[in-house]
């Protein structure tokens, strides 16, 4: 596990130089958070209308809470663990008790088993996953956040870098990092002068976690399925719901069923997905599905700043945590963060917390203490 409280360690310090953060995702809001206990100031530049990033939960017509992005985490997830039990933010472990539905063939009944406990269970947060991000927005503060600025240029002059906004803002920096996914940055993002070709071609060749991932959620009134004995978890081979699990939430008082949807769904519009969907459910589980309150999904790949439109294939985790990561660029005034950019866990949460730890004590040790 990396030392999460390695900032304890350090000496407090005020410093006089400017450091910038691009992105407001789950690694730059906790980078920003863990320099801030040790009074180093930043300010973070969001090109989202929110904070968050691949972090998104929202609210159902009964207001259940269902997340549109990441969610789960295990506990060999230990750095994340820590975090949250640092920022005191409660778990739950995700419900999986009664019968599961897997369906191998389209044409025959699927088969039905029993999950029986694991040693390796998965966990939600209580409140859902945006509250992470809501309380690392309180403690880093909403003045230091400029949201709706997708990035142009970053130019690196004598003695500052030069940040330029699509909306024409500039903004100016001792220091920058970018936790943006790197292949979005080398597509969208112009560098003077130009970053080494080696460490392009590598985040040209990064695969962006989650930005081919189609999520949904069906809100119901009831858990019917738990009174049924039902998991509420679907695991298919051939039906466009390929995963899917009881999402009620920690109180137990809101309910839904949320999962993954297969990728040749976006062809559709909203309301012919939801009917699929719901015809769908009620294949696995009966008309009692059709009764739902509300449907919801989000199509990653219509998210500009995560889906990267390039023809190229790239499997899951591609060059995810390749050392070139971890090198600083343009004097040591320019440091790539993020997700995607450690070894271990890259594209969970957890490598996000590995990243913003990192990325952290590379900012103090190198432009700090030297």
């Amino acid at each position: 596990m990396f030392n999460l409280c390695f900032l304890k360690y350090l000496p407090y310090y005020t410093m006089t130089k400017k450091i910038i953060i691009l992105g407001a995702g789950l690694t730059g809001l906790s980078i920003a958070y863990l320099l801030k206990k040790k009074g180093i100031d930043t300010h973070i530049i969001e090109a989202r209308n929110r904070v968050g990033g691949r972090i998104e939960t929202i609210k159902g017509n009964q207001d259940s809470p269902m997340e549109m992005g990441a969610t789960w985490f295990g506990k060999k997830h230990q750095n994340l663990f820590t975090f949250l039990e640092e920022l005191e933010i409660g778990i739950f472990q995700q419900y999986m008790r009664g019968t599961t539905f897997f369906e191998t063939m389209s044409f025959t009944p699927p088969q039905k088993f029993e999950v029986p406990a694991s040693e390796e269970p998965s966990f939600r947060i209580q409140d859902g996953t945006s509250a992470v991000i809501l309380k690392l927005t309180n403690e880093v503060g909403m003045e230091n956040i400029s949201l709706n600025q997708p990035i142009s240029k970053i130019e690196k002059k004598e003695n500052t870098i030069s940040i330029s906004t699509t909306e024409e803002n500039n903004f100016e920096a001792d220091l920058v990092i970018s936790t943006i996914p790197a292949k979005l940055f080398v597509q969208s993002i112009e560098c003077s002068p130009a970053l080494p070709k080696d460490a392009i071609s590598i985040f040209e060749n990064t695969q962006i976690w989650m930005e081919g991932s189609v999520k949904f959620a069906v809100e119901y009134a009831s858990p019917f399925w738990k009174e049924k004995g039902l998991s509420g978890a679907v695991f298919s081979q051939s039906s466009l719901i390929p995963e899917m699990y009881d999402h009620t939430n920690y109180e137990e008082n809101k309910f839904a069923l949320k999962g993954f949807l297969n990728g040749s769904i976006v062809q559709y519009s909203k309301a012919d997905r939801e009917e699929m969907v719901i015809q769908n459910l009620k294949k696995f589980f009966g008309a009692d599905a059709t009764n739902h309150v509300g449907y919801f999904d989000r199509i990653w790949g219509n998210e500009k700043f995560t889906f990267s439109p390039t023809t190229n294939f790239l499997p899951s985790h591609y060059n995810n945590g390749h050392p070139i990561y971890q090198n600083s660029f343009w004097d040591n005034s320019f440091f790539m963060a993020g997700t995607e950019t450690v070894p271990n866990f890259g594209g969970y949460m957890e490598g996000a917390i590995q990243s913003a730890i990192l990325t952290a004590e590379k900012i103090y040790n190198n432009t700090i203490t030297k």
